[in-house]
């Protein structure tokens, strides 16, 4: 809750120091703005403080915001709708997102698995009437748990599955987990831990993941949910299928418990870090390109991704090495274009990196494919 000592002080007082401060926050953060909304919490409590507390701590972080509930968005507006158009390729205040989740607009395109290694699609999901991970309290941590391993434990056919708990996990089904890299260990980021998002671990936390393992579900990790699936190859359209039929039947479950996911129509979903507004989608293949990669240690390949709007990154994460000329490809945008579109433009993206790469181990030439 806000700290009440605070009301004590004088605003300028209280600002920040921004010296240096790399963020998006800094930037839009002024002493005015600061002063209109310090005092000013959401109905759960959230401060601006709390919400600009990662940026605060971590002045090289991009964003340095991060909601603790649905209202922030709305809120502190006038911090979050500027932050939010920097970092979102200029999406405006004024303008709506679009969601399409209808499988009948993916392309067909099975990617070439001479290439292409594996294939998956994530998002985060919030459950409407529970405040997000940096401000969530451990009732609610626990309802939300309830609520949706309920809702996992109702799929059935090639979803049926299991659900783990973390605070009671067997040494078994943690050594099985850990093998099929499913599991996920208390966070220890800077991004978590000054956003206040690894309090009370593992409480209140969990794995779900169907028979065939090719559908998972983290529990109350950075969102209430992050909802995955994959399989190797190139085939994303059936990826996708599976992916929107199971997000559909969580929800519907979790309609009939007095609850919806978080969604706006100007924001699209709503997740706890502002980078993941809209769809929430990553759909990454992990990709066999060393000879694109080679040229000009990566500086191709990264222009190049740039501006075909994908991201490229090493198998292990951001920030990690690309080993044995693998890397994982992703769409870069998430706010303004729809899960489809994003899908859609990884499949052609992808398609056409796989081609210069068939050109470049011929000794051909890629000049002609390389977007403008």
């Amino acid at each position: 809750m806000a700290n009440l000592n605070k009301k004590k002080y004088d605003t300028d007082e209280d600002y920040p120091i921004m010296e240096g401060n790399r963020t998006f926050m800094a930037k839009n953060l002024s002493k005015a703005l600061y002063k209109k909304l310090r005092d000013d919490p959401t109905a759960s409590g959230f401060t601006i403080d709390q919400c600009i507390q990662n940026g605060v701590d971590n002045p090289d972080f991009t964003l340095g915001i991060l909601a603790g509930d649905e209202e922030t968005y709305t809120k502190f507006a006038e911090l979050m709708d500027p932050c939010i158009q920097d970092y979102h390729n200029g999406f405006s205040k004024d303008q709506n997102h679009v969601t399409d989740l209808d499988v009948n607009k993916i392309k067909d395109d099975v990617l070439d698995e001479k290439y292409v290694i594996s294939s998956r699609i994530r998002t985060g999901r919030n459950l409407r009437g529970f405040c997000l991970s940096p401000f969530v309290c451990r009732a609610e941590r626990r309802k939300i748990e309830k609520l949706v391993s309920s809702a996992l434990d109702s799929l059935g056919g090639e979803l049926k599955g299991k659900y783990y708990a973390l605070p009671t996990l067997s040494e078994a089904d943690q050594r099985q987990l850990i093998e099929d890299h499913f599991l996920f260990e208390k966070p220890i980021s800077r991004h978590f831990t000054s956003g206040g998002m690894a309090r009370d671990f593992p409480d209140g936390r969990g794995i779900w993941h169907n028979d065939k393992k090719n559908f998972l579900v983290w529990v109350n990790e950075e969102d209430h949910t992050r909802i995955i699936s994959m399989e190797m190859g190139g085939n994303m359209k059936n990826v996708f299928k599976r992916w929107a039929s199971g997000l559909n039947q969580v929800e519907e479950h979790i309609k009939k418990n007095g609850s919806e996911f978080m969604w706006s129509q100007h924001l699209g979903y709503i997740l706890t870090c502002p980078s993941n507004l809209g769809t929430g989608v990553r759909c990454s293949v992990h990709v066999r390109i060393p000879k694109l990669a080679a040229i000009d240690k990566e500086a191709k390949l990264k222009a190049i991704c740039k501006k075909l709007r994908l991201q490229e990154r090493g198998t292990s994460g951001e920030l990690t090495e690309a080993v044995g000329g693998v890397y994982d490809v992703s769409n870069l945008d998430r706010l303004g274009t729809s899960e489809v579109e994003q899908v859609n433009c990884v499949i052609d993206g992808v398609k056409l990196i796989i081609e210069m790469e068939k050109r470049l181990e011929k000794g051909e030439s890629i000049d002609d494919l390389i977007p403008k």
